[in-house]
């Protein structure tokens, strides 16, 4: 369940044109046209002052953060890449997204723009590891032989 289901709806444009209407022609205070409408005081106040700030009745959409500077033709562009050559690093993709669409990102903007494509990792994470073992760092000795030989010769 995402926070779209548990929130609640808001008010029809048109519940609050009809406020807007009786309250610019003197139907009663806040409270009685707010008791009248069966809404709360809270929001006559917000409806009222949202009305004074932007000039309109109807409810203004709220923003969520700046427009992104991906739109679909840079999307396309970063899946057309992908298609071609599915080894690219992100440095790569982002250097052919600013070169090809002039859009600049940082890697961590590509890889985002990737996951909301539903773009997957190269690599499973259901693939069995590789059989090559990894090097250690003192060369494969162990440290315990190297001490014991010290202590018997002195």
């Amino acid at each position: 369940m995402n926070s779209a289901d548990c929130m609640p709806r808001p008010y029809d444009n048109d519940l609050r044109r009809k406020f807007l209407a009786a309250h610019a022609a003197g139907k009663g205070s806040q409270r009685e046209l707010a008791q009248s409408f069966g809404v709360s005081l809270g929001w006559v106040e917000k409806v009222l002052r949202q009305q004074r700030q932007s000039g309109q009745a109807d409810r203004v959409e709220q923003r969520h953060g700046p427009v992104s500077r991906v739109d679909s033709a840079a999307q396309a562009c970063l899946l057309q890449a992908m298609e071609d050559r599915p080894d690219l690093t992100l440095a790569e993709l982002q250097r052919i997204l600013a070169e090809q669409r002039g859009v600049r990102l940082c890697i961590a903007q590509v890889w985002n723009v990737l996951k909301r494509l539903g773009v997957r990792l190269k690599k499973s994470r259901s693939t069995p590891p590789s059989a090559t073992p990894r090097p250690t760092v003192t060369g494969g000795k162990s440290s315990s032989s190297a001490s014991g030989r010290s202590r018997r010769n002195t």
